[in-house]
């Protein structure tokens, strides 16, 4: 009997144990380097907001393998010098892992992670040849680029005019700066290919003056407009087009437009407007209704719970359930984790939806990217509705694209 309870004693400690080990392992840290001040605050809010929440979900049934997750939040004001600092900063602090959520200080912060060998996600920002795995090693625009995501809007153009684009007339407007020059390889690239009459129409920054801009367009009168606007653009440009005439069903934007803004332009006026999408919108997930059960129902959310309508609090949550799946998978290979675990984790991705947020990725070694797909929905007036499957075109096209720009960064970051 005595040998039996002291066996039994035994099993617990060893229980114990092992719970305590578990519950002693260093944190995961996540550095989120984001513009927390100036030009992006109309969505890092709601991302790291997302961010956070699910890392609380995820912790309290024991984090990733064990390892607690801890979110770190720094801001950079959209410039590339304090992203230098953030990234210098969070990688003395033990970070091996980071997110700039901004195009230009991706750029600069890029070529410091690839030397140091850390992990740089890029999800639905940045160059758009950094899914090439081949040069870009150690980073991950895991989901659909903005190149991929141009791609797709002039596939769906395309197929508006029954397969033939020639002679279509397509305008692009977007802010004169990285963010809103990347797509235009592939744009232009693509006017070759297919013969349409590509239209750019830069604008300088903060983008609130657009008279003039739609002034040209008017006289151009194109087949479609496609933005690249951000924030308050979406509403000025939205005003410019019915001074002048433009109908709002010509318009396909860039992924970065919400419920914010639609409300801005109103419901009304905005009706019939376009855009690319990289990630499902609305509360009906089966992650979403978790966090509000065991986190906002409870009063233990981690922002504002109207957020939680906004797409981007989804986009949030997609990009994260990304990065926290590839650390899992790297810890599985056992521990220290270190960054060329975590890239082999991410590697490792099989069509992975994000937890249903958006469409599968496969990510592999050539390709850091994971073959993202973009669908287009419509603002009908009340809600979005999709118009199009879930499509990654032109593939051959953009990847010829890709290599050549990779290549060019290969040759003058040797």
């Amino acid at each position: 009997m005595k040998r039996a309870l002291l066996s039994t004693l035994s099993g617990v400690a060893l229980l114990l144990g092992a719970s305590a080990a578990s519950a002693q392992q260093a944190p995961v840290k996540f550095g989120l380097c984001y513009d927390l001040s100036k030009a992006y605050t109309f969505v890092t809010p709601q991302i790291v907001q997302a961010a956070k929440d699910y890392a609380e979900i995820l912790n309290a049934k024991g984090g990733l393998e064990g390892s607690p997750i801890e979110i770190v939040v720094q801001d950079h004001g959209n410039e590339p010098q304090r992203g230098i600092e953030c990234y210098e900063k969070l990688k003395r602090e033990g970070v091996m892992i980071f997110d700039t959520l901004s195009t230009p200080v991706s750029r600069a912060v890029l070529p410091r992670a690839m030397a140091d060998g850390n992990i740089m996600l890029q999800s639905f920002v940045g160059r758009g040849d950094a899914i090439d795995g081949d040069v870009f090693k150690w980073v991950f625009p895991i989901g659909p680029t903005y190149w991929g995501q141009m791609a797709n809007n002039i596939q769906y153009i395309k197929n508006q005019h029954k397969g033939n684009l020639k002679g279509v007339k397509i305008g692009f407007i977007y802010p004169d700066y990285a963010f809103g020059q990347e797509p235009i390889p592939i744009l232009k690239t693509l006017a070759e290919k297919e013969g349409f009459e590509l239209n750019l129409f830069p604008n300088p920054m903060p983008g609130r003056d657009q008279a003039a801009v739609w002034t040209q367009i008017r006289r151009i009168n194109p087949d479609w407009m496609i933005t690249w606007n951000l924030s308050a653009m979406h509403v000025v440009a939205a005003r410019e087009m019915k001074r002048n005439g433009i109908p709002m069903d010509k318009l396909i934007s860039v992924n970065w437009i919400n419920e914010v803004d639609i409300a801005n332009i109103g419901a009304a006026e905005a009706k019939g407007m376009k855009r690319g999408t990289n990630v499902v919108g609305g509360q009906d997930h089966a992650l979403i209704k978790q966090i509000v059960a065991e986190l906002y129902d409870k009063g233990k959310g981690n922002g504002d719970r109207k957020n939680l309508q906004d797409v981007y609090y989804n986009t949030g949550l997609a990009i994260f359930s990304v990065a926290f799946e590839g650390v899992r998978n790297g810890l599985k290979a056992g521990r220290p984790l270190t960054p060329a675990k975590i890239k082999t984790g991410l590697e490792k991705l099989h069509n992975f939806d994000a937890n249903d947020l958006m469409a599968p990725v496969t990510v592999t070694e050539k390709d850091h990217g994971g073959g993202g797909k973009t669908r287009i929905d419509m603002w009908d007036g009340a809600k979005w509705v999709p118009q199009s499957d879930w499509i990654s075109a032109y593939n051959d096209v953009v990847w010829e694209v890709i290599k050549k720009e990779s290549a060019e960064f290969a040759k003058t970051n040797k």
